[in-house]
């Protein structure tokens, strides 16, 4: 079922690499315009360049964002808005952890995560919907994570903004409802996925033993792949799930059944 999102144009955050890169290059694949949004812009030009050779010169875009910056957010979202013609999705992908127990995390890094996992979803959703709405129907999704459904001992913060990213999706999309908008807004919620976010780990023990000590948790037996994320951000940001908002994809091997 070629073209799935054949006239959609998504804005993107964090696409220089991981879960965006992976969710634009899938959205293009299936005919969607795609703007990839980053700090890196180097790396989100990059893949830009990638996706247009393979799909053709105007189907994707890039521009710098700062994710924690208000006036970045109004400048990329209207840049966008030109280049493809509209907004119809919005991906806020763009997310960080820092590691550390209640005792052990500094407020510095507290801060830090708090604003780029979760006050992106609130800059991003506030300024993109007057774009959405003159491209109904039209889709919020939000990458949150299991860690914002299921808590650990040492990761405060990112089960914090994971969660409050969970309940945000879901007053988005009562607003939307609410105004009588074809707008939906759902959240995906990973486990362990093989992108740069694990490279921490793999720094302290290596490739190998890394991502096995982390599909010993995982009923499945392996990490995720960016495939995985990505075909459920081509879903939610299809006319396939028109009848879903306010609702969770738990892409998680099983964990959550436990």
């Amino acid at each position: 079922m070629a073209g799935r999102v054949a006239g959609k144009k998504a804005f993107i955050t964090g696409a220089a690499q991981g879960l965006g890169a992976a969710a634009a290059r899938r959205l293009a694949e299936e005919g969607a315009k795609v703007t990839l949004a980053d700090v890196n812009a180097d790396g989100a030009r990059s893949v830009a360049s990638e996706i247009n050779a393979a799909h053709g010169e105007g189907t994707a875009f890039a521009f710098p964002l700062d994710v924690t910056r208000e006036e970045q957010w109004t400048y990329a979202l209207d840049e966008a808005d030109e280049a493809m013609g509209g907004i119809s999705v919005l991906v806020n992908n763009a997310g960080i952890s820092r590691g550390g127990n209640i005792e052990q995390l500094s407020y510095d890094d507290w801060k830090l995560v708090m604003s780029v996992n979760v006050d992106s979803v609130f800059l991003g959703t506030k300024h993109a919907l007057k774009y959405l709405r003159e491209s109904q129907p039209a889709s919020i999704i939000n990458i949150s994570s299991i860690a914002g459904l299921i808590a650990g001992h040492n990761t405060p913060v990112y089960n914090a903004s994971k969660a409050a990213v969970w309940l945000l999706s879901k007053n988005i999309a009562l607003h939307c409802a609410k105004q009588g908008w074809d707008i939906r807004s759902n959240s995906i919620h990973p486990t362990f996925i093989d992108t740069p976010i694990l490279d921490p780990l793999r720094g302290l023990f290596g490739k190998e033993e890394a991502e096995a000590k982390l599909a010993r948790q995982v009923p499945l037996g392996r990490i995720g792949e960016p495939a995985d994320i990505a075909n459920a951000v081509l879903y939610l940001a299809s006319d396939e799930s028109r009848f879903m908002t306010g609702a969770e994809l738990k892409l998680d091997g099983g964990i959550s059944a436990m």
